[in-house]
């Protein structure tokens, strides 16, 4: 064996095992299943009064939103949530496969904590009818069977994104208390006691001309029950109290205000609202969804689709949330790379990931303290404007109140 021939196996060995050790960086996974397993395991979150809160998330969206979904679940991750990805009936079987696949493959922690889960028979999509929240109760139950020691529960759509981290939000929900829902009761008909309508039985396929039409042709009387309907904004972040009180109806109230809403046009608009209104969380109740919108004006049926325009007025707002944005959307792109600091297809960095953040690896794939948070910036924004609502909330007595 010549001198060149002599070095030649040694030199392809180490070339091989560097190659090895490059793309299991790119890869953003660790290079051995034994270092992977020296990561702190999930049983290290904590739970209960004493530790941070945690958030349960129903994402949901319909056909074609696959990916907008995924990009909105790796934007708000967090070790210590729970997560249930929805798509609704009218999404391909296809699409739904797709994006189980994608949410197992998105980030190692997400495999090691199994605190995402993709529902795997769907309801209709249609906010019409009952459909709409035959699906919101139904995902709060199986989050509450998943997981029920989590504190609040959080609707979110394939057209929303967040304005924060999630760091941010358990750092400032931590000094809220949690026996506080936030429903928004300030829609085209306002926050105060409707005009006690008595709903009508409609098709869930039927669209009916506007949101004010209907409450104002239908005949204005109290229901046989006397309970007294509110209205506001579909989307809502409940306390995980309430949401056992909707679920396990310990009382008539929630079931005998379901059968009411599963006949009327748009009843993630009104049970909720309702339901906390007509009983003793009335005065547990914040008139806020924290989300920013941006209204048509007139006639405020439908929020605009958010832009770069929109930039610093969302980024001054300090609330959490913010809708509608169209799935390839630069204003998407500037987020995630100023507020969020997320590069492409990884999730929010926290204070839990310990990996070094480079191009070419996901600090994510290695975790430490899953129960500490780093606030950044938004965090007291946020902070700001969640003190102004409280403030806001305890002087009004009751935020049920005309």
């Amino acid at each position: 064996m010549g001198a060149a021939d002599k070095w030649l196996l040694p030199l392809v060995s180490v070339s091989f095992v560097s190659l090895m050790l490059f793309l299991s960086a790119l890869s953003g996974y660790s290079a051995s299943s034994a270092l992977f397993a020296r990561l702190p395991p999930p049983s290290y979150v904590r739970r209960g009064a004493a530790a941070p809160p945690a958030f349960a998330y129903l994402l949901s969206g319909g056909r074609g939103d696959g990916r907008g979904l995924l990009r909105l679940l790796l934007a708000v991750y967090h070790p210590r949530n729970q997560y249930l990805l929805h798509l609704s009936a009218d999404a391909p079987e296809a699409e739904r496969l797709e994006l189980a696949a994608a949410v197992a493959r998105a980030a190692p922690a997400i495999a090691a904590f199994g605190n995402v889960d993709v529902v795997g028979r769907p309801a209709a999509g249609t906010p019409m009818g009952s459909s709409g929240l035959a699906a919101t109760l139904r995902a709060a139950a199986a989050l509450l069977r998943l997981d029920a020691e989590w504190d609040w529960f959080v609707t979110l759509s394939a057209a929303d994104y967040p304005l924060l981290t999630q760091d941010d939000l358990i750092h400032v929900f931590s000094s809220v208390p949690r026996h506080l829902n936030f429903i928004d009761h300030t829609s085209d008909i306002g926050w105060k006691e409707s005009q006690r309508v008595q709903p009508v039985i409609v098709d869930a396929g039927i669209y009916l001309a506007g949101r004010n039409q209907f409450f104002q042709s239908t005949e204005k009387r109290a229901t046989p029950d006397g309970f007294k309907f509110f209205t506001g904004s579909p989307w809502v972040i409940l306390n995980r109290r309430f949401i056992e009180y909707c679920i396990f109806g310990w009382e008539n109230l929630p079931r005998t205000l379901l059968m009411y809403f599963t006949n009327v046009m748009l009843p993630l608009e009104g049970y909720f609202h309702s339901v906390a209104c007509n009983s003793d969380f009335r005065n547990f109740t914040v008139n806020n969804d924290l989300r920013y919108v941006a209204w048509d004006d007139p006639p405020q049926m439908e929020p605009r689709f958010l832009n770069i325009t929109h930039y610093e007025e969302i980024v001054e707002s300090g609330v959490p949330f913010a809708r509608k944005f169209r799935e390839k959307e630069y204003l998407l792109d500037k987020i995630d790379e100023k507020i969020l600091q997320r590069w492409r297809h990884r999730p929010v960095p926290g204070a839990w990931c310990t990996g070094r953040k480079r191009w070419f690896s996901d600090p994510c794939s290695q975790w430490s303290n899953v129960n500490i948070v780093r606030p950044g910036p938004q965090a007291e924004k946020f902070r700001r404007y969640m003190d102004r609502i409280l403030e806001e909330s305890k002087s009004s007595n009751s935020s049920c109140a005309q």
